[in-house]
């Protein structure tokens, strides 16, 4: 836990004062604190902290949809506190991909283990999805360079062999990256045809 920071969303300031008591205790570091889900939402995007709980029924804009933002905007993960489970709401959760759906009055140690698994998981998946978007880089790369070979290869002659080489060395010698020659080729074959 070093020292992630919080923001907490509750129309009950005596809540979020024993709230900010318990995680300020564990080692968090509460950046901010609403009563209302529009104001919450701005505080998340001024102060950019690691991690939002929010009450799920606040003024405003209710925390599943604040939630559902943050998730779209890929803005912080999500622990939302309800009063009582009512019919529909995991379902709700789901869909607002919620990280934590937590029954008040809620203990230290369920606090705890809600919002580490939070952070842990969302750190996960940002990770995963930065994985994800390197992989699509490399093939759209791969996918272009296999181009200008192609074109190379078909108007100056070259070998795959030799057209990989010439366009290795361009990238060195002009300190641009391969995919930026391959554009290059592209580009140019494209203006005379």
């Amino acid at each position: 836990m070093a020292e992630q920071r919080i923001v907490l969303v509750d129309s009950d300031a005596t809540w979020r004062k024993s709230i900010k008591a318990i995680l300020t205790k564990l080692g968090y570091w509460v950046v901010g604190e609403a009563s209302d889900g529009l104001s919450g939402l701005k505080l998340v995007r001024s102060r950019q902290p690691d991690l939002l709980i929010i009450e799920a029924g606040v003024p405003g804009m209710d925390g599943l949809e604040v939630a559902r933002i943050l998730h779209e905007d890929k803005l912080a993960p999500v622990v939302v506190l309800v009063n009582s489970m009512s019919p529909g709401l995991l379902d709700k959760a789901k869909e607002a991909r919620v990280s934590a759906l937590l029954i008040k009055p809620v203990d230290e140690s369920t606090l705890l283990s809600a919002v580490e698994l939070a952070l842990a998981n969302y750190q996960e998946i940002i990770k995963l999805e930065n994985q994800v978007q390197e992989l699509k880089e490399a093939l759209e790369t791969r996918k272009l360079v296999e181009k200008a070979k192609g074109i190379l290869m078909e108007t100056l002659g070259l070998t795959e062999a030799e057209a990989f080489r010439r366009m290795q060395k361009s990238s060195m010698d002009k300190r641009i990256s391969m995919r930026q020659v391959a554009e290059a080729i592209i580009l140019a074959h494209n203006l005379k045809s």
